[in-house]
Order: C-alpha cells, then structure tokens, then sequence
C-alpha cells in the first residue's frame, strides 16, 4: 500500500472519509482534486475538512489540473459530479491504472471508455463488474455493532469492514472483473458482522 498513489476526485464529505481511510490503511500518497484542481493548504476556499486534507495528502505537493493528479497515479477513485474524466489514458499512466466509481446513477465517465486503459473498472451499477454498493457495507456493520453492544462508529471499525468486504473474495477468484463480492453473496453479511464485532470487543473497556 505504501507504494500506492490514489487520486480522489471529489473531496466532499465522502471524498475526505474515503481519503481519510486510505491513510490510515498506509497509502503511499493521496491527491485530492475539487473542480479548481489539486488542493492547496493555502486555498482561502477551502473549509476546514478540505484544509486538513490538503495538508497531510499530496507528498509531492503536486499543483494543477486532474491531469496533472493523474499522471503517474495508480488508482483513481471518482466522487465527483458526472462525466469530469475523459476517455483518453492519463499521461504517464499504462494498463495498470484501477478507476473505482462509487457513485450512481451519471459516473466519471463510460465504463466501456475506462476499460481501454484501465487494468481494473468498478462502478455502482448493477449492470458491471464490481460493483460498489453501501449494501455490501451496512447490514454486517449494524448486525456487529448491535451483536458487540457498540455506541459509536469508529475508523478501526470501517477498516474491518472493509477488510472483511475484501477477504470474502478468496485469492483464487480475484480478477479485473471480480475484486468485490455481488450484494448477493450470502457470506457478507455474516464476515462483516463479525469483523466488526471483534473489533469492537478489543477496544472496549
């Protein structure tokens, strides 16, 4: 992970907690980019949450356009309004670069149009690959917060989650098309449940 760069197009609330994820998981580096380019600390537009991430993302202190985030980055995450990438490979950037799309129903761009560059395509619709869906997420966290008699939601327990969405793709199914389970696996539910769980049962007193 230390050796990973990830692009986050769209630092809004759910930019800044994906980014915020990303760091404490170890990302090598994480750029941000709003509709005016890369953030800067010294942005007077930038709120609070923004500023934060400005200042502990961005190793490079890179400047500039989406383009210029991109180039050389590994992963590409879009939580941004519709159609802000284009279909062309960013510059400096081979047929490893990963496009995660989360958000529904307009994406970044065209599924098929990332594919031509990109080594691996996840987006929320129903109709592709890898779909990124909340529902994959909510019922084993609220199934193991309810289990564990848990107050709060924390960083600890997302990450759990996470890993446990991650895991129930065993090593052997893993490809370009399948690096999530489908919202209708039924071993979800449960992994996350209890993943949660056992964090919850370790942190509190």
């Amino acid at each position: 992970m230390k050796d990973v760069r990830v692009v986050v197009l769209g630092p809004g609330a759910a930019g800044v907690a994906i980014s915020k994820l990303l760091l404490a998981e170890s990302v090598g580096d994480v750029i941000a980019v709003n509709r005016r380019g890369i953030l800067a600390e010294n942005d007077a537009q930038l709120d609070e949450p923004r500023r934060w991430l400005a200042a502990h993302t961005n190793v490079e202190k890179r400047t500039g356009s989406l383009e210029d985030a991109m180039a050389g980055a590994d992963v590409l995450i879009g939580v941004s309004g519709p159609n802000v990438v284009g279909e062309e490979p960013p510059q400096g950037n081979g047929q490893g670069f990963n496009r995660l799309r989360p958000r529904e129903p307009q994406p970044r761009s065209r599924p098929g149009g990332a594919r031509r560059f990109a080594a691996i395509v996840a987006t929320g619709r129903s109709d592709e690959p890898n779909q990124i869906n909340n529902v994959l997420a909510f019922p084993g966290i609220f199934r193991g917060l309810l289990d564990a008699g848990a107050r709060k939601i924390t960083e600890n327990i997302e990450i759990a989650a996470g890993r446990a969405i991650a895991d129930v793709v065993k090593p052997t199914e893993l490809s370009p098309d399948y690096i999530v389970p489908t919202v209708f696996n039924p071993n979800v539910v449960t992994a996350v449940a209890a993943a949660v769980a056992a964090v919850v049962s370790t942190t509190t007193p």
